[in-house]
């Protein structure tokens, strides 16, 4: 939200995309003349730390780790929280304590705390880890040395000001909407909602309803808004939802009373049951971050990091924490996106590691 990040091969998908942050000069890794091999990747342990597997987004991040895992002939193993943040926690230090400094993370925190003893854990064993979405501001890759690898990100504001738009479009562009928010204390929660927010504002016809977090759960959006149906009726004009989980429980409660399509639904992933509802004309929009990508790209930095091809604390701040790129997908071009990114599997080279940067992270 497997396809990878080669989306502008459609003209009408390359107009959609939205860069965040100042355009990087893309490139590939060049292996410095005599860097040192640590370990080979037949020594090393390479893992993700994910919320769920029930989650598509997740799923996704998961096939993605395996199949880059697979490339290298390098051990993978998939972590799980369930939304438990010590359990996040723990199970990466109980790993630690079998594998040490053979370790290659990739983890998406939990919550915005959980990440800093993550990354203290894996640091001081000598392994290597990169974190997604979550982490405190003050927590930075360049006061780790090298075992901090990097934090890259999405940025959630003009994702939730398009998915906004476009849902906005769906009805004239004016009437009310109920809105779903991811874990509140999520850094991609925060943008999201501002960017909603944004919108609304800069439209001045459409009125909020209500706004409940969800916490990123397609059963608990299922059953917020199965209420909202019968608290507001036909006062809901669409639906918003900061992730597109969240986005299919609300499709599945409008589809019991026989009103999918008639009210619309956004979300945020680019999850392929979320573009197949917006190829179905249930949904406005979503926004595609690639998580196949994300996943394997996540272990890549590590495992070019751990093998000694490059020195992370030699690359510069826009290397250590960034922004990738997301690809707005709306009705008016699912067709063309389905078509390079669905029937066709684009190759992703996982060599690329600064191709899809497109600015470091200010705050």
């Amino acid at each position: 939200m497997a396809s990878s990040l080669d989306f502008m091969q459609a003209a009408m998908i390359e107009r959609r995309k939205f860069l965040i942050g100042s355009a990087l000069a893309a490139g590939s890794l060049i292996l410095p003349a005599g860097a040192r091999k640590a370990f080979a990747a037949t020594d090393l342990q390479f893992a993700s730390s994910i919320r769920s597997l029930s989650n598509a987004f997740h799923v996704s991040w998961d096939k993605g780790s395996q199949a880059y895992a697979g490339t290298v002939g390098a051990t993978y193993g998939a972590l799980v929280t369930e939304g438990n943040s010590e359990k996040g926690i723990a199970d990466v230090k109980a790993l630690l304590a079998k594998v040490g400094n053979k370790l290659v993370l990739g983890v998406d925190p939990n919550d915005v705390p959980d990440a800093r003893p993550i990354v203290e854990a894996v640091a001081k064993a000598g392994g290597h880890v990169v974190t997604v979405w979550n982490k405190p501001d003050d927590l930075h890759p360049w006061d780790f040395g090298d075992n901090y690898v990097a934090h890259f990100s999405f940025n959630g504001v003009p994702a939730g000001e398009q998915t906004a738009k476009a849902l906005f479009d769906t009805f004239g562009g004016e009437g009310g909407i109920v809105a779903l928010g991811g874990i509140a204390s999520n850094a991609p929660a925060i943008q999201r909602k501002q960017g909603l927010m944004n919108a609304i504002k800069a439209n001045g016809k459409v009125e909020l309803l209500d706004f409940q977090d969800a916490d990123w759960d397609s059963t608990k959006a299922n059953n917020v808004v199965s209420a909202w149906i019968t608290r507001f009726g036909d006062k809901i004009k669409g639906v918003w939802a900061a992730n597109d989980g969240m986005a299919m429980g609300a499709l599945e409660a409008l589809r019991a009373e026989g009103l999918a399509g008639k009210v619309q639904v956004s979300g945020v992933d680019g999850t392929k049951d979320a573009v197949t509802a917006i190829k179905n004309k249930e949904m406005a929009a979503t926004v595609d971050w690639n998580p196949y990508w994300i996943g394997g790209y996540a272990l890549s930095l590590g495992y070019h990091a751990a093998t000694g091809a490059f020195t992370p604390s030699k690359e510069p701040k826009e290397h250590r924490e960034f922004y990738g790129t997301g690809v707005l997908i709306t009705q008016a071009d699912v067709d063309a996106y389905w078509k390079s990114n669905i029937d066709a599997t684009p190759t992703i080279d996982w060599n690329d590691l600064w191709g899809k940067v497109t600015g470091g992270i200010n705050g």
